[in-house]
């Protein structure tokens, strides 16, 4: 038995729930690192191994009696680090470059360090380990594609809304996407979208952001030319006048204030795009136009109107897009401690029944006539004969 197999022998005689390969030996290895987590379903133990490339992570299963021959084949000559937990005990494996192998181990409760997916383990789309670049620059991530600890909330904030539009992308078949993004501002989110539908859905796209401020454009277009985006690029334009001839299948809205949101949808609409996503900001039409007699318990206090108002503006939104054949929904994408603007309107053209149609608008127009509300969205829509 070489030293490799018997440093290997000696670590998996113990009940392994992690293995991490890195640092490797030559630069054409293909994988940065190697990732081997115990899970468990049904009753069944199993390894899942995680290979990831500077931007992708492959993953396949094993059996569990698999693991001592499947370590030996990914780590000879391939990497100088190897790092294994057990729930008592760490082991700690160097490769010099001639094979010389030196394992330490220590004793250590890993209970609360080492996850299981038996403990719902969460499995995010933007893993870490992948080498994503608008997160590295964003700050969530560090060069080698670590969580920076303190950016922890804002890294699950961008997984939730990725998976959020993953549920939908999972829905279609399409290789080809054509998506707009009103208010883009200099978030770096619109690049961590591209980066999404390229390289892990393998998504033809070609994107487009908006903005007013000319300053943010030009910073844009030049981040999405240094990371090589060649189908995102950003323009100019007023989200209420913005002009666009060929065909869209997304609109993506963030934090557009007030009736932007309004006009964001209607021109989605318009272009009778299949999916929406929207997060509404500022919502102050309904609360300057709220009126009642018999519910005036709901104006009597400033807060509470105010609330309430922005709640009915977005239930408003998403019956009128549930009246033009969409199915709509009010997620919460991130928790409200973090930030009260926490409510986001996903929108997907289906096949809606008249009966579901006719109602939505007839609700929309009771609530109208009950609180004095004249929105945005319905006359924009009205106008134009939509409804």
């Amino acid at each position: 038995m070489n030293d490799l197999r018997k440093a290997i022998f000696d670590i998996v005689s113990e009940d392994i729930v992690k293995v991490v390969l890195s640092n490797k030996m030559k630069s054409d290895v293909q994988y940065n690192k190697i990732v081997f987590l115990l899970k468990e379903k049904k009753g069944k133990e199993y390894y899942q191994i995680e290979k990831y490339t500077d931007k992708q992570v492959f993953h396949e299963n094993i059996d569990k009696d698999e693991l001592e021959e499947s370590l030996f084949e990914n780590i000879e000559a391939k990497y100088k680090q190897v790092n294994a937990w057990s729930e008592n005990s760490t082991f700690d494996m160097k490769i010099s470059k001639k094979g010389k192998v030196f394992l330490g181990k220590k004793s250590s409760d890993n209970k609360k360090v080492v996850n299981k997916s038996h403990n719902k383990e969460k499995n995010y789309i933007l893993k870490e380990g992948m080498i994503i670049q608008p997160l590295i620059d964003l700050g969530v991530f560090t060069k080698e594609g670590k969580v920076v600890n303190s950016k922890y909330d804002k890294y699950k904030q961008i997984n939730r809304f990725v998976e959020i539009i993953d549920d939908e992308i999972k829905k279609t078949d399409q290789k080809e996407l054509t998506i707009l993004d009103f208010g883009c501002g200099k978030s770096y989110l619109t690049f961590v979208l591209y980066y999404y539908f390229v390289e892990i859905k393998k998504i033809n796209v070609k994107m487009i952001g908006l903005d007013l401020k000319e300053d943010v454009i030009k910073k844009c277009n030049d981040i999405a030319k240094r990371y090589n985006y060649e189908n995102l690029h950003f323009e100019i334009g007023d989200i209420n006048g913005f002009k666009y001839n060929n065909n869209v299948d997304m609109v993506i809205t963030l934090h557009a204030c007030d009736t932007a949101t309004d006009y964001a949808l209607y021109n989605a609409v318009k272009w009778n795009a299949k999916m929406i996503f929207s997060v509404p900001c500022c919502q102050h039409e309904f609360n300057a136009q709220m009126m009642t007699d018999d519910l005036s318990i709901l104006t009597r206090y400033g807060i509470v109107q105010e609330r309430v108002a922005a709640l009915m503006t977005d239930a408003v939104r998403a019956n009128l897009l549930e009246s033009l054949g969409y199915k709509t929904q009010l997620l919460e994408f991130i928790d409200i401690a973090h930030s009260p603007k926490n409510i986001l309107i996903r929108a997907s053209k289906s096949n809606i029944s008249s009966e579901k149609k006719e109602k939505a608008l007839f609700e929309v127009k009771s609530l109208m006539n009950k609180f004095n509300f004249k929105p945005t969205l319905y006359n924009l829509l009205k106008s134009d004969k939509f409804i």
